[in-house]
């Protein structure tokens, strides 16, 4: 027999023997376990993802509304300080401008119900809330999916290298990374 023909029949041989083996088997099988609870880690990570950003999306607009609302409270107070220091300000007609600039400056901080400077800050913070939770979220997430990642690579050179406590490690961290990703999900975490 030729030496090409040797190792052949001897990488045959052994690749029948690994596929025999009940413990590889069962790597696999925990491999299979592993990839799977990855996946929806991955799947939980994007979601967490998308919503920080839908929710700092958000938090920017109202702030960005309440900016606007306040340079229109600031134009209004300069309206009514203007037109206080005017020779005729006790003119009825100036008092009514007056007061209409300063009914409608108070509106713009204070409007319950709608979309008062107070109102959007209350929102805005409230949003920055959610936001942040959702990021804490994705990173639990990624620090489940690098574990179970890992557990993964551990479980394959296991196989390769024959060593059971790599098996068991993998296991311990797979299981841990599954469960922390599971109480991710369930809001425990």
């Amino acid at each position: 027999m030729s030496e090409s023909m040797e190792r052949a029949h001897e990488t045959i041989h052994e690749a029948h023997h690994i596929a025999s083996d009940p413990w590889a088997r069962g790597t696999a099988v925990l491999v299979s376990f592993l990839a799977a609870a990855l996946a929806l880690a991955e799947i939980g990570g994007k979601s967490a993802q998308n919503a920080y950003l839908t929710d700092h999306i958000a938090v920017s607009d109202d702030w960005a509304f309440y900016q606007a609302k306040n340079l229109r409270s600031v134009i209004l107070g300069n309206q009514a300080g203007l037109l206080e220091s005017l020779p005729n300000a006790s003119d009825a007609a100036i008092q009514t401008k007056v007061a209409t600039a300063r009914s409608e400056q108070a509106r713009m901080r204070d409007e319950p119900g709608k979309d008062g400077m107070k109102q959007l800050a209350e929102q805005a913070e409230r949003r920055k809330k959610e936001r942040d939770h959702e990021f804490h979220r994705y990173h639990f997430y990624e620090y489940a999916a690098g574990a179970l990642q890992i557990s993964i690579v551990l479980a394959s050179v296991s196989v390769v290298t024959r060593t059971r406590p790599l098996t068991i490690g993998a296991g311990v961290i797979g299981v841990a990374a599954g469960l922390l990703a599971l109480g991710v999900a369930l809001g425990m975490v």
